[in-house]
């Protein structure tokens, strides 16, 4: 906050006489609505819209409980509704992160499990690979910022640790890339892709994910592919990508990306997650639907995931302090079997639904599932749920290898082990 900001909360603590937690409560009020309006005078303004511009007069009495209310109901209100991004296209982006790249050996373990993978809720047990650590990209809502450090770092020993990788050939996994990092958006530096795909065609049990929201997929384009590699891309619609997701590629690049490698006959999936909840989602999401749908086979889709916003406390505590201009704190936080905070049961089930009727001649011909959620929302989504992480792995992966080369037979292997 500048200079201007802080006398002005620090004269508003003075006349309330605040309590920490009061203060800190109006503080991020002040933060979060210059955040969401792009204006560092939003909350003063508001003040003096609702007390008068002089009503910091020493000769007007203004009550704390009156203003805290009427501040708390005001915030409220605008986390209740459906937030807007039509007033918001003539602002500035943010400036790109300036860090160095770093090729560094460590002790550290690349292969693990994916970090919301839980039994509190319906998981798909998906392990993971960190290549890199930190991402390019600016995505608002993104948990990368808070984990790691201000530098990108590659593995300097990807090839030996991938090689000391512990794969058992008599069952499946399904392995991600895109957790720490964005699988894609650093092309093949350091050989990392080169790396990655030696892993793949080595084990062909493993079903092997690139996430992405870029479009450089020239090295899949140019080389030969095992047919275990998925490309999968996160989608939302192009007022999300513009306003939340920085310096990603756009959702028609992202497409067209994804048709390209189709077309080499490399499988693809797709991600909405999160999807975000703001007047014009029931338009916009079921768009992108109508387009894959249009662009795409169902045999050259492996899996469709619907997903929502969701936070840790550090999360939104580095958005704040980022302070870049962003709607993606606008909603009303709601705690999830994890702790976490993200939409009500009823708002997700509602996107949930609506995206998942948008796919209806696809149902029974591409694998479709809900990320990180409970039982109770698979229920009253899919009007079923898996009654293990187990059940839920084994189906995805019967499910996706069936529609890949040689697949059937991989299938067969592992079932005689």
């Amino acid at each position: 906050m500048d200079e201007t900001q802080r006398e002005f909360l620090l004269d508003l603590a003075h006349r309330f006489r605040f309590t920490f937690q009061e203060f800190r409560q109006t503080v991020e009020a002040c933060r979060d609505l210059e955040m969401w309006n792009g204006n560092k005078d939003a909350f003063r303004l508001w003040v003096e819209n609702q007390f008068g511009k002089k009503w910091s007069d020493d000769t007007i009495k203004t009550d704390k409980k009156a203003f805290l209310k009427v501040l708390r109901s005001y915030m409220t209100e605008l986390k209740n509704r459906p937030k807007h991004y039509s007033d918001v296209t003539f602002l500035p982006k943010p400036h790109a992160e300036k860090k160095p790249l770093v090729l560094e050996k460590s002790d550290k373990q690349i292969f693990g499990w994916c970090p919301v993978a839980s039994e509190k809720t319906v998981c798909c047990n998906l392990r993971t690979i960190d290549a890199v650590e930190s991402c390019a990209f600016g995505c608002s809502y993104c948990t990368i910022q808070t984990f790691y450090s201000d530098r990108y770092v590659f593995d300097a020993e990807l090839a030996k640790k991938l090689e000391q990788i512990p794969i058992d050939p008599g069952r499946f996994y399904h392995i991600g890339t895109g957790q720490s990092s964005d699988s894609l958006v650093w092309g093949n530096r350091n050989g990392m892709l080169d790396d990655l795909t030696v892993f793949a065609r080595k084990h062909p049990n493993v079903l092997l994910e690139f996430k992405t929201k870029s479009d450089k997929v020239d090295y899949f384009l140019q080389n030969r592919v095992p047919p275990n590699i998925v490309l999968s891309w996160s989608l939302n619609p192009q007022i999300i990508i513009d306003r939340e997701e920085h310096f990603t590629a756009g959702l028609d690049e992202r497409l067209n990306a994804a048709r390209a490698v189709a077309e080499r006959g490399i499988k693809v999936a797709f991600h909405f997650h999160p999807i975000i909840y703001y007047d014009g989602w029931e338009r916009d999401y079921p768009d992108i639907a109508r387009r894959l749908q249009e662009m795409f086979r169902p045999q050259d889709v492996l899996f469709i995931s619907f997903g929502s916003v969701t936070f840790i406390k550090p999360v939104i505590k580095k958005i704040r302090k980022r302070g870049i201009t962003s709607k993606i704190l606008q909603m009303d936080f709601v705690t999830d079997p994890h702790g976490k905070l993200t939409y009500s049961d009823d708002i997700k089930i509602r996107k949930f639904r609506q995206m998942y009727h948008s796919f209806t001649q696809w149902h029974d011909k591409v694998f479709f599932y809900l990320c990180m959620e409970k039982a109770a929302i698979w229920k009253a989504v899919f009007g079923r749920v898996y009654e293990t992480n187990e059940d839920f792995e084994a189906d995805m992966m019967r499910h996706c290898m069936s529609k890949i080369d040689k697949g059937h037979r991989i299938l067969n292997e592992i079932l005689q082990y």
